[in-house]
Order: structure tokens, then C-alpha cells, then sequence
């Protein structure tokens, strides 16, 4: 857009959050479940852990697998519909979960029907937030791409710092019932919001087939996967690690980690222009590790909170540094494929936590995972480094 140069920071900033409100709704939606859903199946159902973990990975395996489709149809179609559809499919999940738990007293109907809602929340996962960020970056322009992602991930996650402990207090005064009926309000009032909204202009082009913009982004996006599973561990089983040590306050270790990611994406988001993103990458990975560290050998809830609050403060650019560095690599037509084919890895990391860590706890214990996700961060800020060097040889 001719006028996006002469914007200041407030004004561009106010551009990107009037359509990144809709990753606020999304990721809301996402967080009022995490900390009761895993209780739900295992402690009233009757389900093992690695059930529980199951049923909250669907969710992430629904976004994996539809989530280069949400950038394609970005690319094709707009983000705005995108979004809409997204929403709509957010909305749906909130239905099926008071359906579930309205059927609690048939397990196995209630498990498949939370199951279902779960994938109807994957699917509105990656086109809500895939479309939300094209959009972005299309009202402010492609200069302002690091900006617009880290806005992103600042919705995200100051969504789910409120959506964990507000999803539990609902879950305590309503039921079940009390949480998903705001995720079906709001998925209904999101559509309506962007509905309202103007379109913008799809980029021009001829595309680059998927399988060569796979192979330019594919190495990013397995160093964000790997690097995901630190926090796929902690939004995961930290509710049941706490009831293992019969410790008090899960809730609060999300909201805290979410608080960390927070903090450092609104402090420190200028440092990926500023430094490059692979050296910014570098630098997360390591502190993402050494908090998960903490968390394994942790003797008190306290200590585990600030292990998690290291978590969210090493995990918060990981996702902007490297989604930069991978949108380079593709032309402005593409950018929709190019981002929705990386951030699929971070679903893959998320659909992977849940089941494997599940096995993990069941033959090491609930402690294991911890430290099992600190050596995938150190894999993520290897793999990293490799692409770190080739940059610098290619440089010289």
C-alpha cells in the first residue's frame, strides 16, 4: 500500500491489531480448555493419560494437516474469507465440547464428540491464525512482516495466559459448559467482526508449486517444531505433573510462562531486524532449554514457575525469528503457502508432544518429558546453528 511509508509505529501498530484481534479469539479459544480438558478425560471419563494427551494433540494434528491449505487458499481466495471460515470452525468446537459434556455419562460418546471438537478447533486454529497474518502483512506491507508476526504471537500468547486460568474458574462455576459457550460466542461474534471488515487485494502471480516452496522452508520449520515441544510439554501435562507432586497452581504456570513470552515478544521483537533471525533463534533455543531443565529437576511449584517462565521468555521469538528467515525464501505471491507450510512444523511438534510424552510419563515417569523436550530444543538451536553457517559461507 503507497501510504504504509509514511505511517507511524502507533498507526501501523493499529492497523495490524484491527485484524490480528481475530488470533485473540482464535488462541482464546484454544487456551480455555488446556488445563481442564486433560483432567476431564482422564479423571471423569476414565481414560489413561496417553488418551488425555490424545485428545489434546487432535487439535494440533487437525492444524498440521490443514494448515499449508489455509496459506493456498490465503494466496487464492484472501485471507478475510480465510478468517471467516476459521472462525466459523472455532465456533463449531465450542458446540461439540457442551455436547460432550453433556453426554459425560456415555464415555466413549463423550471422548468422540471432544474428539471431533477438537479437530473442528485445528482446522480454525490454522486458518484463523494463517489468514490473520497474511492479513497483516498485506494493510502494512511486506517491510513490516516481523512486526506483524510478532504482533501475532503476542495475541496468541497473552490469549492463552488468560485463557487457561479463565477456563478453569468457568469450568468451576459452570461446568464444562461455561468455556466452550464462549468459544461458541465467539466464534459467532469474530465472524461478524471480520465480516465487517474490508478485503484486501490478492498478490499477482504466477505460484510456485508446493513441493519447491516445501523445500525452501522445510528446514525452519523443523527447528520451530523441535523447539515447539518445550511448550507442547508445559501446555500439556503440567496440570497432571502438579496433581503427581500434589502441588497447587498448574493454571498459574501457563499464565506465567504466557507472561514470559509476553514480555520478551513486546521488549525484544526489534532485536530479529536488528540482529537476523537465525542469531536471535540461537539465543532463545538456549534460555527455552535451560528452563525446561529446571522444570525436570525442580523440587517446589515455585521453581517450576520460574522454569516455565524461562520457557515462554526462550520460546517467544523462536516464531517470528525463523518464519522471517523462511518467508525470504519465496516470492511475495507465495508468502501464504511459505508461512502456512511452516507453521505447520509447529503442529507437527504439538501433535507429537502429546502421545509420545504420554508413553514417556508411562515407562519414566512425569518428570522424564522435561527433560526429553530440553534435548529437542538443543536438536532445534543445532539445526539452527547449521543454517546460521551456511548463511555466513554463502555471505563470504
Amino acid at each position: 500500500m503507497s501510504d504504509v511509508a509514511v505511517l507511524s509505529n502507533s498507526q501501523l501498530n493499529k492497523r495490524i491489531l484491527s485484524v490480528i484481534i481475530f488470533t485473540f479469539f482464535c488462541y482464546l479459544s484454544v487456551g480455555l480448555p488446556l488445563a481442564v480438558l486433560p483432567g476431564f478425560v482422564k479423571n471423569q471419563l476414565g481414560f489413561s493419560a496417553f488418551i488425555a494427551g490424545l485428545i489434546i494433540s487432535l487439535q494440533y494434528f487437525a492444524t498440521l494437516l490443514s494448515r499449508p491449505q489455509s496459506g493456498i487458499l490465503a494466496d487464492r481466495l484472501g485471507p478475510k474469507r480465510v478468517v471467516m471460515l476459521g472462525l466459523i470452525c472455532c465456533g463449531m468446537s465450542g458446540v461439540l465440547t457442551i455436547l460432550a459434556a453433556l453426554m459425560s455419562h456415555s464415555p466413549m460418546l463423550s471422548l468422540g464428540l471432544l474428539a471431533l471438537g477438537r479437530l473442528f478447533l485445528g482446522v480454525g486454529e490454522s486458518f484463523s491464525s494463517t489468514g490473520s497474518t497474511l492479513w497483516g502483512m498485506n494493510v502494512v506491507g511486506p517491510l513490516q512482516t516481523a512486526r506483524v508476526i510478532s504482533w501475532n504471537g503476542v495475541a496468541t500468547y497473552l490469549a492463552m495466559a488468560i485463557g487457561a486460568p479463565l477456563g478453569v474458574m468457568l469450568n468451576n462455576w459452570f461446568g464444562m459448559s461455561g468455556f466452550a459457550g464462549l468459544i461458541a460466542l465467539m466464534g459467532i461474534g469474530g465472524y461478524l467482526l471480520a465480516s465487517s471488515k474490508p478485503a484486501v487485494s490478492v498478490s499477482v502471480g504466477e505460484r510456485t508449486p508446493f513441493h519447491r516452496v516445501f523445500s525452501r522452508v522445510w528446514l525452519y520449520g523443523m527447528a520451530l517444531g523441535f523447539g515447539t515441544i518445550g511448550f507442547g510439554v508445559i501446555a500439556t501435562f503440567i496440570t497432571l505433573y502438579f496433581a503427581s507432586r500434589d502441588w497447587s497452581g498448574a493454571a498459574l504456570a501457563l499464565s506465567v510462562f504466557s507472561l514470559g513470552f509476553v514480555m520478551v515478544r513486546l521488549g525484544f521483537g526489534r532485536y530479529i531486524t536488528r540482529f537476523g533471525g537465525l542469531k536471535v533463534s540461537l539465543g532463545s533455543f538456549l534460555l527455552e532449554c535451560l528452563g525446561l531443565i529446571i522444570i525436570w529437576q525442580a523440587d517446589s511449584a515455585m521453581v517450576v514457575g520460574f522454569g516455565a517462565f524461562l520457557t515462554g521468555c526462550g520460546f517467544s521469538l523462536i516464531f517470528p525469528a525463523l518464519g522471517v528467515e523462511a518467508v525470504k525464501q519465496v516470492q511475495r505471491q507465495d508468502q501464504g503457502a511459505a508461512l502456512g507450510t511452516y507453521s505447520a512444523f509447529l503442529d507437527l511438534g504439538l501433535g507429537l508432544t502429546g502421545p509420545v510424552a504420554g508413553l514417556f510419563i508411562s515407562h519414566w515417569g512425569m518428570q522424564s518429558v522435561y527433560l526429553a523436550a530440553a534435548m529437542m530444543v538443543l536438536g532445534a538451536m543445532l539445526m539452527t546453528l547449521r543454517l546460521h553457517l551456511q548463511r555466513s559461507r554463502q555471505s563470504q
